[in-house]
């Protein structure tokens, strides 16, 4: 079931995109009033995509009704307790990561005062959207003429694209190391104890260089949920299994870039159990 509905979910965003990047949007409008083609096959999409969440939101529903306590305080939970729309995030990582160990033992529970000192795998993860942003372009619409800061003149209706893939890769922004996975660049010393073990302070960096969730009055309202989810799987998956890749040497993942990122066919790793020795089971992120 999870299978058709992750198939489903990659098809409204692939076909959305292609609505998006259509050169002439007619023709993708015919398609759906005339139920045919694309759009046919959207219309299927999102039917699936419904059929599979909607339950399971009713069912988290009714259990957080009969018993709100910290046995079902769950990410869903979280979100359905807080009025938030369910986020769908996905954090590909071509890099290794470093998990700061500050995770405590037993049951984890999504709450916020349990991630706000993960600052290396906060730093990590920012460090990866930016060489691998999950939007990889956006464009915004002028509601009535503008100036741009460069003296561009902006007409109303024109539309202006930026591009967080390349401004993460501009070396006059991030240096001349700009192609190196290098998480510290968010990072600076904060202390250091008596047993040399160091600690660091997040740098927070201009949203308008960074635009990974836009920036200004537009800044993402699940910017702080995306963090927080993936500092959550990060923490639970690495706390209980070592993740290598399982691709061949030399071979790397073929992005692919819809109106989110991916990986083209997902990314093959092995996973292994911290108490158990390695295995051979191939899985696919």
């Amino acid at each position: 079931m999870y299978s058709k509905f992750a198939i489903a979910f990659d098809d409204t965003v692939k076909i959305s995109g292609e609505r998006n990047d259509s050169l002439i949007p007619i023709i993708w409008k015919i398609k759906k009033f005339l139920g045919i083609g694309s759009e046919k096959r959207l219309a299927t999409a999102i039917s699936e995509v419904r059929d599979f969440a909607i339950p399971v939101i009713r069912e988290k529903k009714m259990e957080l009704s009969e018993k709100s306590t910290l046995e079902s305080a769950d990410l869903l939970s979280m979100i359905g307790t807080t009025g938030w729309v369910t986020y769908l995030t996905r954090l590909h990582v071509s890099y290794p990561l470093v998990l700061s160990s500050d995770t405590s033992a037993g049951i984890l529970v999504y709450l916020s005062d349990e991630v706000k000192d993960m600052v290396y795998t906060h730093a990590a993860i920012c460090e990866s959207m930016r060489l691998y942003p999950p939007v990889q372009a956006d464009n915004k619409e002028a509601a009535k003429d503008d100036t741009l800061p460069d003296g561009t003149v902006v007409k109303e209706g024109e539309k202006v694209t930026y591009h967080p893939s390349a401004m993460g890769r501009m070396e006059s922004v991030w240096g001349k190391d700009w192609a190196e996975y290098r998480p510290e660049r968010w990072l600076e010393p904060e202390r250091v104890d008596e047993d040399t073990k160091k600690y660091w302070r997040f740098v927070v960096r201009d949203p308008y260089s960074y635009p990974v969730f836009q920036a200004g009055p537009r800044t993402c309202l699940g910017k702080e949920m995306a963090f927080l989810q993936m500092k959550r799987v990060i923490a639970e998956v690495l706390r209980l299994f070592r993740v290598a890749p399982a691709m061949a040497e030399g071979v790397e993942p073929v992005y692919v870039s819809y109106v989110t990122s991916k990986m083209h066919t997902g990314f093959p790793v092995r996973i292994q159990e911290r108490s158990q020795t390695f295995s051979d089971s191939c899985f696919k992120l």
